[in-house]
């Protein structure tokens, strides 16, 4: 009896705890009040099929047997696991990192985030939800295929060596630019080239922005996020993988932009050097010739001041001569005079023997006259034509005067 009596009292306990969860879950379902918190904003459907948002935080009336879901207030959409997750974790979902084609076919594999902001007008945002029910659809039906085609736009516009040698930021930018403003409408064109090397026509292909009328603005694909009015907070691409293919490609052109900057400096060094040495070559040559004109210079000066001494010394001569001339006729004009005097005497009445001592006397003091006479080395013969006035017999007079002696 004991063990029935504890069986039921069991049973009874199971039925109570049974009843009240069910209650609780009945007043929970019929609960009319609902809590939005500041991260987020409510879908409301209520039981007559009348809907609204609740965008403010706090407790609010939803109504009886009402709908109710809760939409973050931005989502991030990243692209960086190597498989896509779409679960709601932080109000991110990873779509799984995104490979993209560059120009001319290479492609490599890219990682980043944008953050999308949900409209604040309850209208559009009545539409989000009926479109797209949940977070996951949204993601998975817009934001990602539009996060994609954008991504891949961007790289469209540039080949892998443009990207690696300083794209990615222009990449980044376009990127951005298309998430706000929509995607770029792409044109291919075909670009032929003449190879002088194989003598062909090669063909090549570029893809370029379409332009409206005013060849400026480029045509764009309407944005499909946008006519919800979702906002783009922010785009980032935060990494590139290259596929191996590029990787190849890129360590060539490396190696071949390595090997030309090495012979344009060996190319500069050696244009220096033989500029250095052309130079210095020019230096010798012109001291050479700078040593030569002045060698010249200073043979022609010094025959100029031999020329000059001599015909200073001619001067000097011809002045001496002169001086030895002028001497000469006033020694001659003396004896003269002196002569004159004692003839003038003698016809006063002198005896024959005072005549004759006169005259030795008048010849003896007309020697020793010429005989100071100091003569120059070199003379100028010549005159008026009277012998009396040759310097050459005055110095023969002169000599015979000492010899007399």
């Amino acid at each position: 009896m004991e063990e029935i009596k504890t069986v039921m009292k069991n049973k009874s306990l199971f039925i109570k705890l049974g009843i009240g969860f069910a209650i609780l879950l009945l007043s929970l379902w019929l609960n009319p009040f609902s809590n939005n918190r500041p991260t987020e904003r409510t879908v409301v459907t209520q039981s007559n099929g009348n809907q609204f948002t609740r965008m403010k935080p706090g407790i609010f009336y939803a109504g009886f047997f009402a709908d109710k879901y809760e939409w973050p207030n931005q989502i991030g959409v990243q692209y960086n696991a190597p498989t896509a997750d779409l679960t709601l974790k932080d109000n991110t979902i990873d779509i799984g990192a995104t490979k993209v084609s560059f120009l001319g076919g290479p492609s490599a594999t890219v990682q980043g985030i944008v953050q999308f902001s949900l409209p604040n007008d309850d209208s559009l945002m009545l539409e989000i939800h009926n479109q797209h029910r949940t977070v996951e659809g949204l993601v998975k039906l817009r934001l990602a295929p539009y996060t994609q085609e954008c991504l891949k736009a961007s790289a469209q516009l540039m080949t892998p060596e443009m990207h690696y040698n300083g794209g990615a930021s222009q990449m980044g930018n376009e990127y951005l630019d298309q998430l706000r403003n929509g995607v770029f409408l792409l044109e291919s064109r075909k670009i032929t080239t003449y190879d002088s090397i194989e003598k062909t026509y090669k063909a090549d292909y570029d893809v370029v922005k379409q332009v409206g009328k005013d060849k400026i603005t480029p045509l764009r694909k309407p944005s499909s996020v946008a006519k919800y009015g979702i906002i783009i907070g922010d785009g980032q691409i935060t990494g590139t993988e290259y596929e191996q293919r590029i990787l190849s490609m890129l360590g060539k052109q490396i190696d071949a932009q390595s090997a030309t900057q090495l012979a344009k400096q060996q190319f500069i060094k050696a244009t220096q050097e033989a500029l250095t040495a052309k130079a210095q070559g020019e230096k010798k040559l012109v001291e050479v010739e700078y040593a030569k004109k002045v060698e010249q210079t200073n043979i022609i000066v010094a025959a100029e001041t031999k020329v000059k001494q001599a015909e200073i010394y001619k001067l000097e001569q011809k002045a001496a001569s002169e001086a030895a001339e002028y001497a000469a006729r006033k020694v001659r004009i003396d004896a003269d005079a002196e002569a004159y005097k004692n003839r003038q005497l003698v016809s006063a009445g002198l005896t024959p023997w005072d005549k004759a001592d006169f005259a030795l006397q008048e010849r003896k003091a007309y020697y020793d006259a010429l005989g100071k006479i100091t003569l120059p080395i070199n003379y100028f013969a010549g005159g008026n034509g009277n012998t009396q006035n040759d310097l050459v017999n005055a110095l023969l007079v002169s000599k015979l005067a000492t010899g007399d002696k």
